[in-house]
């Protein structure tokens, strides 16, 4: 075990030990530094956390060292259709942040999102509010889905206009995440034959149910940023590529971006930060394994359960999978992302609690700020 001494405005307040194991802290730490106050504020993406009320979820994150919440549009924690008409309600969700010493950066709209392209199912009404999955006729709930994401924008809008002691309309990112969906998902894999006429079919679906959805997200300001995942109109690379073709490029379309989707299906994550450099409107943290597994199940998961130990690849909490953080640290400084680091937290064999305070740890002790000046500027002349 590792043993940390967290330091917090100049004051002992707590001391963690933590596995030896965590690849960039045995790497990278100094040992018998006190943990730094770091650049970029680390936040905790509010989805998996839903059966919690926001206030008590606001005191547990700050117990947990966050510096904010990334407010999932289900549960209790941020209410669209309030906060696209009521002042008074996002200033109650202020407050509630704000008495426990937090901030916010983004809202997620995860869920929704996901029926507006879907090839709807039963699976839907599970994820769905009420007044989108209806009388659950496919093409309504699309439609449906595809009005309140659009009316996200304006929730956001109106949520981060209210953040405390905030003094003009641009000077705080308003950004909202979330899914897309896909009606081609089902054709991953190319049988029965499925020619490019058949994947463009799916691009066009998807720019034409997202056009007037980014419309609306430019007339308040916002940006949407798709988390490029698995079932996703993007899942990779060259497909995140093609929907941004799709959409023509639209200033507000750009990504959440999260290494845990990408690594174990084989993408170059790093990679994935640099080529979309300009377009990396959010950043989760959250981790993954792979090639692990009894070689049963490949993959696709077998239709395994998570944490079934037969599995190739599974979520870790943050730090303990196979995700190389610091790269992708360093390739966010290149690419002059200044954003928060918000961690989505899952881990099928761990405590959530335990999980989410070691990884908050973790993510603030790997962070660091970029360089200011040229490296070997001390040995110019002119500066001695």
């Amino acid at each position: 075990m590792l043993c940390l001494t967290n330091h917090k405005n100049g004051e002992n307040i707590s001391k963690k030990c933590l596995p030896i194991g965590l690849k960039s802290f045995k790497k990278n730490l100094f040992f018998n530094q006190p943990l730094k106050i770091m650049p970029r504020p680390v936040t905790l993406f509010t989805g998996q956390w839903a059966d919690l009320s926001l206030p008590d979820l606001a005191e547990k994150a700050a117990q947990m060292g966050y510096d904010g919440l990334e407010l999932a549009c289900w549960g209790d924690h941020f209410d669209v259709d309030k906060a696209a008409v009521s002042k008074k309600y996002c200033k109650e969700r202020w407050e509630i942040l704000s008495d426990n010493g937090l901030t916010s950066f983004a809202i997620s709209s995860h869920l929704v999102g996901q029926a507006v392209c879907d090839l709807i199912d039963e699976r839907h009404k599970a994820i769905l509010p009420p007044d989108v999955w209806g009388e659950g006729n496919p093409e309504k709930v699309r439609k449906r889905a595809a009005r309140k994401l659009a009316k996200t924008a304006k929730a956001c809008r109106n949520f981060i206009n209210e953040k405390p002691g905030r003094k003009k309309r641009d000077d705080f990112p308003a950004v909202v995440n979330g899914f897309t969906g896909s009606s081609i998902w089902h054709s991953i894999y190319a049988f029965p034959p499925t020619d490019q006429e058949y994947w463009d079919k799916g691009f066009e679906d998807f720019a034409k149910r997202f056009g007037p959805i980014l419309q609306e997200f430019e007339k308040h300001n916002v940006n949407f940023a798709l988390e490029v995942h698995p079932t996703e109109i993007a899942f990779d690379i060259a497909s995140a590529e093609r929907a941004l073709k799709a959409v023509k490029s639209h200033k507000r379309f750009g990504f959440n971006y999260d290494p845990s989707h990408l690594g174990y299906q084989g993408v170059d994550y790093v990679k994935f930060i640099r080529t979309f450099s300009d377009r990396i409107y959010h950043a989760h943290m959250k981790d993954a394994w792979w090639g692990h597994g009894d070689g049963t199940v490949g993959v696709f998961g077998g239709h395994t359960t998570f944490a079934d130990p037969r599995r190739q690849w599974d979520f870790r909490s943050v730090g303990r999978g196979d995700v190389d953080f610091e790269e992708i640290i360093v390739a966010l400084n290149d690419i002059g992302y200044a954003g928060p680091l918000s961690i989505e937290w899952e881990d099928s064999r761990m405590d959530r609690f335990h999980g989410a305070t070691e990884s908050c740890e973790f993510v603030k002790q790997l962070d660091f700020t970029p360089n200011q000046m040229a490296f070997d500027s001390a040995f110019d002349k002119e500066n001695q």
